[in-house]
């Protein structure tokens, strides 16, 4: 990791310094600017320039010792721009690319003048009043400065996570869009793709973990034929069997709020059932269609309430279940099947469909197949599914900024192939120059909003003054809320390349969103 890569800590609000092992200062954030002033203005001041001579040994003996012992948090004196000051110290180490730093967060105890405390820690100086604590006394305080290092570390991971996966699923993605459904390594990439969704998904919950503010998550609207297509196409090209599949899709589908990566999960346990009951060769019918119910309904053991629903149907012309079986489905460990089956697939489909608001009904005679229909509730509103190849295309120019190569690789590597002129840069500050430039147009700027020096938002602000019009796509790791995503077109790391070429072109004027 560079001195160029963000500082995972740079917006806290208690000092933060990234230390080499050597004991030079990669990086400091705004609030030790403050606290420290000048001394840490220049190149790579040595952490021995605000070591105060008062603790029992020096800054690099300290780091030396720290690293045998690795004890969590320290009293320590630092020389600040008002004099010296004593700082609770949490030390963690931080190895990338096996290189390894220190990370020291320095909280102040009963002296906010030297710097603003986190939430709830300025209460608590208030509350003690003018009195100093002991802060290795004071277990609320530690327990609170733990818990803000364990945040901001699993805010820092996420991001870096996301980041890695956008590269897998941009680079995957598109070579799937280019295999035939016959090439040998479509299986192995479809293996990828769906590990890589697997692991954004836990990245995703712990995004979420490290919000402070929990916030209800409330993913954006989908399109289920995306999903279902990529379950069936997966079935299609890995099973031996002579399976006659007929995939009907409604055209102008409902969009639905809901976890891909669950979704994904269920309906392909439900497809596996599908593929069971034909026993070798069969035929399973994929359906998919909008339902408008104007008063509440039911279905089998499902309750519709009114409104709009997404219905996805999987009928097979299977052996077929008999009524008693069929009352027992949902039970969690009830089989009919032989070992290695346990008797949750249903189960688990049953509890994600259901956490989604939506419900599984399954309807099945002997000897005359069985059908499933898994409802979603959903918006009436239509989300466009393309997949057509040329709609994605363009000659527009395209100006990508991003701090990770890798990302800046992915984007370019996808937007050429598709007929973009792509410029990319790693930094704020080189994207404005070039943005300045009379001889160089710039269609579309794709940015990150988290930064290191000049965030999105501030390249943002000043792009718009250079270039009033200029149309802008942010991407980001961290998860943001509705509110924090409105007015501005958005893509939540980690995308797949669909996803970046679908939104670029609809931010440039054609909506395939």
């Amino acid at each position: 990791m560079s001195s160029e890569i963000v500082f995972g800590l740079e917006s806290a609000a208690w000092p933060a310094l990234l230390v080499e092992t050597r004991g030079s200062i990669m990086r400091a954030n705004a609030s030790a600017l403050g606290v420290f002033g000048t001394v840490l203005g220049g190149s790579l001041p040595p952490l021995s320039s605000i070591w105060s001579p008062d603790n029992s040994e020096t800054a690099e003996q300290f780091l030396s010792r720290w690293e045998q012992t690795s004890v969590p948090t320290a009293q320590l004196k630092f020389k600040t721009a008002k004099g010296t000051a004593g700082f609770l110290t949490s030390i963690c180490l931080f190895i990338k690319d096996g290189r390894k730093w220190f990370v020291l967060q320095l909280l102040p105890p009963g002296e906010p003048a030297a710097t603003s405390l986190p939430d709830g820690l300025s209460a608590l100086s208030a509350k003690n009043g003018s009195k100093e604590k002991d802060p290795n006394t004071d277990t609320t305080l530690i327990h609170k400065q733990k818990l803000d290092c364990a945040l901001q570390l699993a805010r820092t991971v996420s991001l870096d996570f996301n980041n890695a996966l956008t590269s897998v699923l941009g680079h995957t993605s598109l070579l799937l869009s280019k295999a035939e459904p016959g090439h040998p390594w479509r299986n192995s990439l479809l293996e990828v793709e769906k590990s890589a969704a697997r692991a954004a998904e836990i990245s995703n919950e712990l995004g979420m973990f490290s919000q402070q503010e929990k916030q209800t998550h409330r993913v954006p609207p989908g399109n289920l034929n995306a999903v279902i297509t990529r379950c069936v196409e997966f079935f299609k090209s890995n099973q031996g069997k002579q399976i006659t599949w007929n995939l009907t899709l409604e055209k102008e589908l409902f969009a639905s709020r809901f976890e891909e990566a669950k979704v994904q999960q269920a309906l392909t346990k439900v497809l596996e059932n599908s593929v069971e009951a034909v026993n070798g060769s069969g035929q399973i019918l994929v359906k998919t269609r909008n339902v408008e119910l104007t008063t509440p309904a039911q279905d089998c053991n499902v309750k519709l309430p009114a409104g709009a629903h997404v219905c996805v149907e999987i009928t097979d012309n299977g052996a077929g279940i008999d009524a008693v079986n069929l009352s027992r489905i949902f039970e969690p460990f009830f089989t009919t099947k032989k070992a290695p089956h346990r008797g949750l697939g249903l189960a688990l489909v049953y509890g994600i469909v259901s956490n989604h608001g939506g419900g599984v009904a399954i309807s099945s005679e002997p000897g005359k197949g069985t059908t499933a229909r898994v409802y979603f509730p959903a918006e009436k509103e239509t989300i466009s599914l393309s997949t057509a190849t040329e709609d994605f295309k363009g000659t527009e120019s395209i100006l990508v900024v991003d701090d990770e190569s890798f990302i800046l690789t992915m984007a370019e590597t996808i937007l050429t192939e598709y007929g973009y002129k792509v410029v990319t840069v790693n930094s704020g500050q080189k994207a404005l120059a070039l943005l300045g430039r009379d001889d160089l147009k710039v269609d579309l700027l794709v940015t990150d909003l988290v930064m290191p020096a000049m965030g999105g938002r501030e390249l943002i602000e000043r792009a718009r003054q250079t270039q009033p019009g200029l149309k802008i796509l942010c991407m980001s790791g961290g998860l943001l809320s509705p509110e924090q995503q409105a007015g501005m077109a958005y893509l939540q790391k980690p995308f797949s390349s669909r996803d970046l070429l679908a939104k670029a072109r609809n931010v440039l004027g054609k909506n395939l969103d």
